[in-house]
């Protein structure tokens, strides 16, 4: 019978760690949050050799200091028993900086496996390995692979089975700072034996001492450690008055130097090294004048993509469920439960039913977005957007979070941790709210095609995202001209070659994000509709202003015209239906806040609607589908985008687009803001300062438009 092993999977940034573990693991994998922060949390199994593996995909670091949250995440998991074997990623065509990761995993004493990743970049960069030299001096075998086509999987695979079979015998890295911070590592370390700590017994302590040397505020805050630190403190300050070092990076330093020897001991460069295909495509890519142009029409492309290829998934979908519905409605005795009926049909199938219809949306935008991503096109964004951002007062730095908003706001503003500057975190985390999140895509996948040709669709799409761009370029122009006032930061950025993604990741890619969606749908989005479908209904009106019912008999007497008598019918029951619902909890609400709301285009239906879309974004389009389905028991169902045609103007989908993407987010946005600013306080100014910016914009777009007749 086979054993099972766990093991960790680390590496840096952008060195091709997602395709290793994506050609393990395949499709058997597990996504979600470690406890306590957001950073993502991805874990596998596989089998080699009957032995089941569970291989734990860290956050994506460079060192295991303690200067972001992902580093943190990393410290924790290593130093934690249980891991068998760490599995260290390494692009090999940059392998001094790659390896300085390296150095601290070796520290940790855990049997390792070396991938030497890219080693096609590193053939084209003229690089060659002396991999038995590289072997001892890690103590650590290597495997040589090219993640995006799977090459040396097999021979990967059969290293791991190798090193698995004799994990007690696996070699011990010839690590050496230098005597004198040797010396001072090693009274360190003996301090830390002499406390006998048994919860991290499995590593050494010569790692913790090194961690303590370096002041790394992690090791520093384990309780066990606290009384080895008085002999720490003492010994950086010996190498100070030796060296006259600076003890918050000398350890760097050390482990760089000794890097440098043992790179240029087995590593050498051919003379056949030349000008990368990389090189010449991004001397247009990035090109000074055509950069952002080229940037510009790369997203429009998106949009038209996803557009082009959702509609006819969307339209299938959109059947489906108008089919379900009509199907449940007709099977459904109408003496049996009449309102679990009704709550299935118009609650459940249309609310739910209303936000999976864009799925093929979200696929297809995440698509391109990991395109975009595994080619490497996403840090030339970044790279032509710093000048932009640099004149707005932020650095380049906070264009990625701003990226990443365009997926969900919610890690995007957790990501404004990789900012150094206070000020500039601040200011980014304040404008990411008006990123058009993939939240607020259905929103638009439902108006744009209600109102616009299809041959405007696509730039449609591309304008309302381009609209939060520029409005959030401008805010941050005025904090950081204000509240945030500093000064800019240097910010050296990396360019890796540009890649051919493969299928399989991009598939991979798309099943984690739509697995997101469909669980959001099936939970939040779910209940939201179920309890919005309550106060749509509730309470039932049982008197009216007219009695429809000898109306409707008295029209279907007297009018011969079959067609007119169909139209008066029709307008009798739309207007029964109006006093039903302007009497539910939604009505009262809606036609309490419609005279606030009318300036802007919005009658109490959609003003009931943007409240619900405090919840999830999505529940706009819910709350839509589901006020627009009341007393329909008995027709067959129209497609909500045809109602809102019948209903509203394409100046009001406008308004409806603007204000949604320009006001207050979902609550899971406002809690991250508050724990990331600590403040009730920002995250109250955030909430108002949004909804009036929303309002302003709208309440401007809507009159002038109203004035000028255009789209009326």
């Amino acid at each position: 019978m086979g054993r099972r092993f766990k093991i960790a999977l680390a590496g840096n940034p952008n060195c091709g760690k997602t395709t290793i573990f994506n050609a393990l693991t395949g499709a058997r994998q597990h996504v979600g949050n470690y406890p306590g922060v957001t950073v993502e949390s991805k874990s596998g199994t596989f089998f080699v050799d009957g032995n089941e593996i569970e291989l734990l995909d860290l956050p994506g670091v460079y060192s295991l200091s303690s200067s972001s949250p992902e580093e943190e995440v990393a410290f924790r998991e290593l130093t934690r028993s249980g891991v068998d074997m760490i599995l260290n990623v390494i692009d090999s065509s940059i392998p001094r900086r790659s390896l300085y990761l390296t150095t601290q995993l070796a520290e940790l004493h855990i049997p390792m496996l070396l991938v030497f990743n890219m080693s096609d970049d590193a053939r084209k960069r003229g690089l060659k390995f002396d991999t038995e030299k590289l072997e001892r001096y890690f103590g650590s075998p290597i495997a040589r692979t090219v993640g995006r086509t799977s090459d040396g999987i097999v021979e990967l695979r059969s290293k791991i089975a190798k090193l698995l079979e004799n994990l007690d015998g696996h070699g011990v890295p010839m690590l050496t700072y230098g005597a004198d911070v040797d010396e001072s590592i090693a009274a360190v370390a003996e301090k830390i034996d002499s406390l006998g700590i048994k919860k991290y017994s499995h590593i050494p302590s010569r790692f913790f001492a090194i961690k303590l040397l370096e002041r790394d505020s992690c090791a520093m805050r384990i309780p066990e450690l606290s009384p080895a630190i008085p002999e720490a403190e003492s010994q950086i300050k010996h190498l100070s008055d030796i060296h006259a070092i600076d003890a918050d990076s000398f350890m760097a330093d050390r482990r760089y130097a000794m890097l440098s020897g043992a790179c240029r001991d087995s590593i050498s460069m051919t003379h056949e090294k030349r000008r990368e295909i990389s090189d010449k495509i991004d001397s247009v890519m990035t090109n000074k004048l055509l950069g952002l142009p080229i940037f510009l029409a790369i997203i429009y492309a998106t949009f038209w993509f996803t557009f082009t290829c959702a509609q006819p998934f969307m339209d299938w979908i959109e059947e489906g469920f108008a089919w379900l519905s009509d199907f449940v409605k007709g099977a459904w005795p109408a003496e049996s439960l009449p309102y679990l009926k009704t709550l299935v049909t118009d609650g459940v199938i249309g609310g739910v039913g209303g936000v999976l219809v864009f799925l093929p949306n979200i696929l297809f935008l995440f698509l391109a977005i990991a395109v975009l991503e595994d080619s490497g096109y996403m840090s030339r964004a970044a790279f032509v957007m710093d000048g932009v951002m640099r004149k707005v007062g932020l650095q380049g730095r906070s264009f990625v979070p701003l990226i990443l908003g365009f997926g969900c706001n919610v890690p995007a503003i957790m990501a404004t941790r990789c900012i150094e500057s206070e000020k500039d975190r601040k200011a980014t985390i304040m404008i990411l709210p008006l990123m058009s999140c993939s939240a607020r895509l259905p929103i638009y996948a439902l108006i744009i095609p209600a109102f616009f040709a299809a041959k405007y669709q696509a730039m449609m799409m591309w304008v309302m995202y381009l609209i939060g761009v520029v409005v959030a370029l401008a805010a941050a122009r005025i904090l950081k001209g204000t509240i945030f006032k500093g000064d800019g930061e240097v910010y050296l950025m990396e360019l890796p070659p540009y890649r051919l993604p493969t299928l399989k990741s991009l598939l991979l890619h798309m099943w984690d994000r739509s697995k997101l969606y469909l669980h959001k749908a099936g939970t939040i989005i779910l209940a939201t509709s179920i309890i919005l479908f309550l106060a749509n209904t509730l309470p039932e009106k049982a008197s009216f202003s007219k009695d429809y019912s000898a109306l409707i008999s008295e029209v279907e007497k007297s009018e011969p015209d079959k067609e007119k008598a169909e139209e008066r019918i029709a307008a009798l029951e739309n207007e029964k239906n109006a006093e039903i619902l302007e009497y539910t909890v939604s009505g009262r609400v809606g036609k309490f806040l419609e005279p606030v709301f009318k300036p802007i285009g919005f009658d109490w239906k959609l003003t009931t609607a943007s409240i619900g879309s405090l919840a999830a974004k999505e529940v706009f389009v819910s709350q839509l589908g589901i006020l627009y389905a009341e007393g329909e028991a008995d027709e067959e169902s129209v497609p909500l985008r045809q109602k809102l045609a019948e209903n509203y103007t394409p100046l009001q989908g406008f308004c409806i687009m603007l204000f949604c993407l320009m006001s207050v987010p979902c609550f899971a946005t406002l809690a991250v803001i508050k724990r990331e600013l600590n403040s009730w306080k920002w995250m109250l100014a955030e909430a108002a300062g949004l909804f009036f910016l929303a309002y302003s914009l709208t309440f401007l777009a809507y009159q002038v438009g109203s004035l000028l007749n255009i789209g009326v």
